[in-house]
């Protein structure tokens, strides 16, 4: 299979997208923080809600900042194919851009991983609000 300068070219959109969308997420997790930091220091009932929300969104940051490592990484390697086209080495754009491809999966799988973990988030506050009509 032979490959051209555009087939590489052709993921900058929906990477360019999907990093968008993981700095979307960065900022409203760091917008939760900075809510949960003010809510742990006003209020002294029911912390281990804000304590068990405060390890969920550890792990999320983490989550996301490989995210975004991956999908970084992926352009990078989608530019080095394009590189290897250019040069008229084909099989080493082949190799990168299937790299590329299997570094783009990684971060979709890792953003998966982090919207089930978001949902768990949400639940601690269902069951917070849920409490305390109970």
């Amino acid at each position: 299979m032979e490959i051209t300068i555009n087939t590489p070219a052709l993921l900058f959109p929906a990477i360019t997208l999907l990093m968008l969308a993981y700095t979307t997420r960065f900022l409203a997790l760091a917008n939760l923080i900075r809510s949960l930091h003010t809510k742990f220091n006003e209020e002294n009932e029911n912390k281990t809600v804000v304590i068990a929300q405060l390890k969920n969104l550890r792990i999320r940051i983490k989550l996301i900042k490989l995210m975004q490592t991956f999908g970084v990484f992926s352009i990078f390697l989608c530019v080095l194919s394009m590189f290897f086209i250019y040069i008229n080495y084909q099989v080493w754009a082949q190799v990168i851009f299937g790299f590329s491809l299997l570094v783009f999966l990684i971060s979709l799988a890792l953003s998966l991983t982090e919207i089930n973990i978001s949902t768990k988030a949400l639940e601690f506050e269902l069951s917070d609000i849920e409490d305390q009509f109970n």
